[in-house]
Formats: C-alpha cells, structure tokens, sequence
C-alpha cells in the first residue's frame, strides 16, 4: 500500500510539474513553446463551439481542423494541442509527428504548401462524460531557411448535448 501511495504521489507531481513547464509565465496567453514565433499559418474549426454528440455511452465532438501556410511554403516540425479544463490554466496535450501530421491532414510529405488549406477531417475529442473544456491546436512549421513559424487555433467544446448529428 505505501508503494501504491509512492506511486500515486509521485504522478501528480509528475503531472503539476509539466502542467508548470507547459506554461510558466500565467501573465501571458500563450503556453511558452508557442511565444515569440511569428504567425504563417492561419488555422481555424469547424463547428465552433463544438457539441457533443452521444453514442451509446460515449460522448464524442467531431470538428473538422483547417491550416493553410500564408507567406511561403513550410515543413510542419510538430503539431498538437493544449487542453484547458479547470482554473489551472494549459496542460499539455496531443502531439502529431510530422508522419502524423501528414496522415491526418492528408499532407503529403507534411509539407503546407502557400496558400493551399489542408483539413484534419472528423478530428475527433470523446469520453463517457460530457463536460466542456477549451483546445488550443498549434502547428509549428519552418520555411527553407530553417525559420520556425506557428499556426494556433481554439477550439471551445462544450458539454450541452447536440440535437443533431
């Protein structure tokens, strides 16, 4: 039982350290990896607020994910979102390698082409509870000359139950 306890203890610190690291400064917006990069792709979801819809016993929010490089054409490094459910602030989330990132938003080669929208389509939150919650979604890509550039879009989730399909 104290190893179980040990256990325990140490995965919530564990979880209250990288909810930390995620977000140190509670003055500004933006988790730390996401400050200071310029903006070159412009990200959006749809629907937003998004709904649950229930499925049996599960709730799933089924939104489609939107990014189109601006300026020039850009190598995703990563890709990925930040959760924020309670008084706490951002906690680290999803994480998309560039293979990923290619197979989800149908990009080959996770190449974000000037000005062509590529869509993660049917991207998909569920659970067995219905609650509601904030995403924040990233893309982190860099041009030829090796410049890194971010992409963010929020997506609200909401825990009122959808009507329709």
């Amino acid at each position: 039982m104290k190893k179980l306890n040990f256990f325990f203890t140490l995965l919530l610190f564990t979880g209250s350290v990288q909810a930390q690291t995620t977000w140190t400064n509670k003055s500004r917006l933006l988790p730390d990896k996401l400050r200071l990069l310029p903006v070159g792709i412009l990200m959006s979801h749809d629907p937003n607020p998004c709904y649950p819809v229930k499925t049996g016993d599960t709730f799933y929010w089924i939104h489609n994910t939107k990014a189109t490089a601006v300026y020039r054409e850009l190598s995703v490094v990563e890709c990925g979102s930040f959760i924020w459910y309670d008084d706490s602030g951002w906690h680290d989330n999803m994480h998309y390698s560039p293979v990923d990132f290619a197979k989800a938003f149908n990009c080959p080669g996770a190449i974000l082409k000037k000005g062509r929208t590529f869509t993660y389509q049917k991207n998909t939150r569920y659970g067995k509870q219905a609650y509601g919650g904030d995403a924040l979604w990233y893309i982190i890509a860099k041009d030829k000359a090796g410049k890194l550039y971010k992409g963010i879009a929020l997506i609200e989730t909401e825990s009122t139950i959808s009507t329709s399909k």
